[in-house]
């Protein structure tokens, strides 16, 4: 995809399923199994979607993907399909991890980050990864709600060798380029948004996991504070469907990039370009 000057490459780390009715929230089961059909686990279709930004001569990825780290069980209650990883689509490009100048971590959960570290190094080793203080204190300082999400060895290893960048609500990261907290699925979460020539793009990150979540009320039973991601909705997607951007979901299975349309009902729907 181009956004005004810059390109900006869809990357997958592969195909994992999640349980259908927590990814829908308070919706009732007849209306989404008809956008996402479960299996016989009540389980549906996802993807892990980094995204590549290459800007002002940098190399940024917006996440790292879900490591293999989790053994025959994990693989079997996630139904992990390794038909690609980010490392594939970098070597497509003709890249290799030690090209990446930034990582941007929208949170530290372990679909998002989990190969932030490589036995027990930075993957990315000339890199430096930004991520919320917020998101940091909570990922350090879990509870009963939160610590599943959570894998230390996907991010301690970068607090002790230093490798953090930590930020504190909406900064540039590179020319263009900046993230903005969007609390809901938790309260450290970032948006990464990048502007170029009059064009934009958004990752929303799980504020928006896949396009059949554009819908106000369809929102994960996996966000600690459902309400206030109903604000951040509110507070943000009408912005972005105004200004044309292109959004770029975290873990739609079939698409990397929409625009949002206004839905006659209220709200918005999501439609792949």
């Amino acid at each position: 995809m181009r956004v005004g000057r810059v390109d900006v490459y869809s990357l997958t780390d592969g195909l994992f399923r999640l349980d259908g009715g927590a990814m829908f929230g308070t919706v009732p089961r007849v209306l989404w199994e008809r956008l996402t059909p479960p299996d016989e686990r009540n389980r549906i279709r996802l993807r892990i979607n980094p995204l590549l930004i290459l800007v002002g001569g940098q190399k940024i990825l917006v996440e790292t993907g879900m490591a293999d780290q989790g053994g025959a069980k994990f693989e079997d209650i996630y139904a992990v399909q390794r038909d690609e990883t980010i490392f594939d689509g970098l070597s497509t490009l003709g890249l290799t991890p030690d090209d990446i100048d930034l990582v941007v971590n929208t949170h530290l959960h372990f679909d998002h980050c989990g190969r932030n570290v490589t036995a027990g190094l930075p993957t990315f080793k000339n890199a430096r990864y930004v991520v919320q203080a917020q998101e940091m204190h909570d990922a350090t300082h879990t509870h009963e709600r939160n610590v599943a999400s959570y894998r230390p060895e996907t991010f301690e290893p970068l607090i002790e060798t230093g490798r953090f960048q930590i930020v504190n609500g909406e900064v540039e990261v590179a020319d263009g380029l900046r993230v903005v907290q969007v609390p809901g699925h938790n309260l450290g979460q970032q948006a990464v948004i990048l502007e170029s020539q009059g064009e934009g793009l958004v990752y929303p990150a799980d504020l928006l996991p896949t396009f059949n979540h554009a819908a106000w009320a369809y929102i994960m039973g996996y966000d600690l504070y459902p309400v206030t991601t109903l604000e951040t909705r509110k507070r943000y997607f009408p912005e972005w469907a105004e200004r044309g951007f292109i959004i770029a979901p975290p873990h739609d299975p079939d698409a990397a990039f929409g625009r949002f349309e206004a839905n006659p009902r209220g709200g918005f729907i999501l439609k792949p370009i």
